[in-house]
């Protein structure tokens, strides 16, 4: 009997150690903290299956981590995209989780030329497609009785802050929010002075910008195109040039590209191009609002090759500035 019950103690015993083992372990998988040296992302798409999260989890947060979120989700995953901290304990990972309790992402842009371009880095970060952002952005359009080549003047480059799961129309809706509190009663104002809308703005922003990477030069320019535009001049711009032949890394405007025909050929077609040939930055935007007043008419490239520009107020002066530099182009062997 002695022996017995001895042996029943022992098993008792072990099966205690072995609950007790499992419950540390237990609990240890749910307190340990995620052990990636950067955060991470978890993104649970519209639809996915519990396995499907599972795997998502895991190759996210790794296998252990991940499994140990898994099984405290239980199949309840909220779709969403989750940043996971460094040190973030797996029980607080799969409460956000299980709650849908997501993390914004931040979308930047700047220095893109096209609606495509914008579509494909916006939809980068999101849920929906490229093709998705576009049908929300013509929509706009249209509502506003823009045409298509206007579109990107609508768009001001920044950083801002969405959830991964919002919809085209929603993200769209939010830029458009942004740019109406962008376009204040100042620089509404000073747009009506210069006798421009918006999107006009946004045009002339747009060559200026391509034109010179000088902060301190793109007023000067702004100015310059505005001189002309008073005048009934064409702005002759190359980059609209290189805008309607598709080539913006030409380094030299022949006269066959200057022949195309093209609205946005600004050396055969007087006033503004039909929309932006870039999407304009907020400085590129204020450059023209605040452009200084000046008499120049004429520009061009320094033989320097400094990417500065030797200004002109008449032909005579220009002719040798041009004559200057396209002797430097031809001393480079550049065609």
């Amino acid at each position: 009997m002695k022996k017995k019950k001895n042996r029943s103690t022992a098993v008792i015993a072990a099966v205690a150690l072995f609950v007790a083992a499992v419950g540390l372990w237990w609990i240890y998988g749910v307190t340990r903290g995620y052990d990636g040296e950067r955060a991470a992302w978890v993104m649970i798409p519209r639809g996915a299956t519990e396995s499907q999260v599972a795997d998502s989890l895991r190759g996210s947060l790794g296998d252990r981590f991940g499994t140990k979120v898994a099984s405290l989700l239980d199949g309840n995953a909220v779709r969403g995209a989750y940043r996971v901290e460094p040190g973030e304990q797996a029980w607080r990972v799969a409460r956000k989780i299980g709650k849908g309790r997501q993390t914004p992402v931040r979308l930047t842009f700047n220095n893109l030329r096209t609606l495509d371009q914008l579509a494909g880095t916006i939809a980068g970060k999101m849920e929906f497609s490229a093709e998705g952002f576009l049908a929300a952005a013509d929509s706009l359009g249209r509502a506003r009785g823009l045409s298509a080549a206007a579109l990107p003047a609508l768009f001001i480059p920044d950083t801002y802050e969405s959830y991964w799961t919002d919809s085209p129309a929603k993200v769209v809706a939010m830029l458009d929010r942004y740019s109406r509190r962008f376009w204040n009663d100042s620089r509404l104002g000073k747009a009506e002075a210069l006798g421009l809308s918006p999107v006009e703005v946004a045009t002339l922003a747009s060559i200026v910008e391509e034109e010179s990477n000088s902060a301190e030069e793109r007023p000067l320019i702004a100015r310059l195109y505005l001189n002309r535009l008073k005048r009934g001049m064409p702005l002759q711009a190359d980059p609209t040039v290189k805008f309607a032949c598709g080539d913006f890394a030409a380094r030299r405007v022949t006269a066959a590209m200057l022949g195309t025909t093209s609205p946005y050929n600004t050396y055969r077609v007087k006033g503004l191009p039909p929309g932006p040939i870039r999407i304009p930055s907020k400085q590129g935007i204020d450059a023209v609002l605040d452009a200084p007043s000046h008499d120049w008419l004429y520009m061009c490239a320094k033989a320097d090759f400094s990417g500065r520009h030797a200004f002109a107020a008449d032909f005579a002066t220009h002719t040798r500035n041009a004559a200057a530099y396209r002797r430097a182009l031809d001393s480079r062997g550049i065609k």
